[in-house]
């Protein structure tokens, strides 16, 4: 199992890392805007841990004989998870490390995009007061390198538990069926 997870997990990991690298960019320098980038960031990840599915399925089919159980499947999958997730956060903190101006100028736009947002739709001050606060907490919480690793594991540990719960109840098999 350990190679299974290993391999699939470095692959799903490094393919979601360039994909965040690439995004970061587009973000930087206004290609992408925030009103697609939820979209555009978790597209990645779903692709990326797609790994999850081939995966599992390689664990059942020269593991497991053609059979596996959801359990063996949420196992198999969990550890690809969790290999994916490290290696995002990782290279999201190494990324930030190597240039930290992106990570602020993107946080400056993001706030920005927000308040602004909220006053082209009529918020109230103290609403627009609320969000400014909200903001200048978060800028905060991503100048601590732990908060920040935790708040990125966060952000792809959820799409990939949910991966891993799909792909197990698709993929379980209880006896070998030959091809």
């Amino acid at each position: 199992m350990r190679k299974v997870t290993l391999t699939f997990g470095l692959l799903a990991g490094v393919i979601v890392s360039v994909f965040m690298v690439i995004i970061m960019g587009l973000c930087k320098n206004g290609t992408i805007n925030f009103d697609n980038s939820d979209f555009i960031g978790y597209g990645s990840m779903v692709i990326a841990l797609s790994m999850i599915f081939f995966g599992i399925k390689s664990y059942r089919d020269n593991y497991q004989n053609g059979a596996i159980k959801f359990g063996k499947g949420f196992q198999v999958g969990l550890l690809i998870t969790l290999v994916a997730s490290l290696i995002y956060a990782v290279a999201g903190e190494t990324y930030y490390q190597v240039d930290p101006e992106t990570n602020t100028a993107i946080m400056d736009k993001y706030a920005d995009y927000h308040i602004n947002k909220l006053r082209e739709n009529g918020a109230s001050p103290d609403e627009i007061a609320q969000k400014v606060k909200e903001m200048v907490d978060m800028k905060e919480m991503q100048k601590n390198p732990l908060l920040r690793f935790a708040m990125t594991l966060a952000i792809i540990l959820p799409v990939g538990i949910i991966i891993t719960l799909i792909s197990a109840a698709v993929l379980r098999r209880k006896e070998f069926l030959p091809a």
